[in-house]
């Protein structure tokens, strides 16, 4: 990733110039005073027109460092979370396998089929909690190498600025020492010793003052770029990762929906079950009708009664209603006593 050779820029480029060089007859001597006038100088420091701005700077990373820290422990601890959850799955799923095993029949093969939905499952997660450690834990991890690679080139800026200082402060006090041994008679060769040691260190302090320029500024260039690179692949990560979360759990309800019908409807591999649907009229089983079962008889609708007509010899009757009187008109016996006319 391209965090990590921001790091590795920055250790070489405020590595590579190298400390001044003193050609001092007493080595051990010189390295302890140095080390002394680093501290004693260190709240005397010479100044330049960027020191408000690293002082800024300073600060944005260590807030930065301790914001990102606590992102990156959150994003371990999700991936951490995410195998837990695989695991979780497996085990779900094993539980439901040795539970079907058990029971057999349809109940069986449904709660087997439970336990291989959960497996199904623990892969995914399992998956997803390696997409997560790449494209999660493992930048952040690499944002924090990168920071820390910023604090030491603060660092380094900061040494070389000391260095510098304490040079100056030398070459200042050696000058006076050079003033006093010139007005002091017989003191030639002394004076002559002091001012070649001068030059030495006038020397070395222009050397430091170019490595200490050099450095405070291919920080701030450094320093720039990651601040702007930052943010662009900030945003590409933070998608990324929606990206997964939302195919995961896309995927995850897929899996869950398509196991859902295959336990509704009761058949399992082929086997057929008792439909809960309503029975049709002609699947239903025709009952015989007996004397408990039948229904009450009714009595026959009575039949519409016609009017009757007078019956006279003189009248004549219509055409078509003979047959309808036949039909519809009793006639009395005539033979009856007492009823001829």
């Amino acid at each position: 990733m391209e965090s990590s050779s921001h790091g590795s820029n920055l250790e070489m480029s405020t590595s590579g110039a190298g400390a001044f060089n003193l050609a001092p007859k007493n080595t051990s001597g010189i390295k302890k005073w140095f080390s002394e006038a680093k501290t004693t100088l260190s709240n005397d420091l010479v100044t330049s027109p960027d020191d408000d701005l690293f002082d800024e700077i300073e600060r944005y990373i260590e807030a930065l460092a301790i914001q990102m820290k606590r992102v990156s422990n959150q994003a371990t601890g999700m991936v951490r979370k995410s195998k837990e959850l695989a695991h979780g799955y497996f085990e779900f799923g094993l539980a439901f396998h040795q539970l079907g095993q058990s029971e057999g029949e349809t109940l069986g093969r449904k709660l087997e089929l439970m336990g291989g939905t959960a497996d199904t499952l623990a892969a995914l997660a399992s998956s997803s909690a390696d997409q997560e450690w790449k494209k999660l834990d493992e930048p952040f991890k690499d944002y924090l190498k990168t920071i820390q690679a910023v604090k030491l080139a603060l660092g380094r800026r900061h040494d070389k600025r000391v260095s510098y200082t304490a040079l100056l402060h030398e070459i200042q006090t050696r000058e006076g020492n050079l003033h006093r041994l010139r007005m002091t008679p017989g003191s030639e060769a002394k004076a002559y010793s002091t001012e070649m040691s001068l030059q030495r260190y006038q020397a070395a302090a222009e050397v430091a003052r170019e490595e200490y320029a050099e450095c405070s500024q291919r920080v701030l260039r450094e320093v720039d770029r990651f601040k702007r690179e930052k943010a662009e692949e900030m945003k590409l990560l933070v998608l990324d990762f929606i990206m997964l979360e939302i195919k995961v759990n896309r995927e995850m309800e897929t899996i869950w929906g398509e196991l859902i019908p295959q336990l509704e409807e009761g058949s399992v591999g082929g086997h057929q079950t008792i439909s809960t649907a309503t029975p049709s009229p002609q699947q239903t089983t025709q009952v015989e009708p007996t004397m408990v079962n039948m229904p009450p008889s009714q009595p026959p609708p009575p039949a519409p009664s016609m009017p009757s007509q007078p019956m006279y010899s003189n009248v004549p009757a219509q055409p078509g209603s003979e047959a309808l009187m036949q039909n519809s008109i009793q006639y009395r016996d005539n033979n009856l006593p007492g009823m001829g006319l």
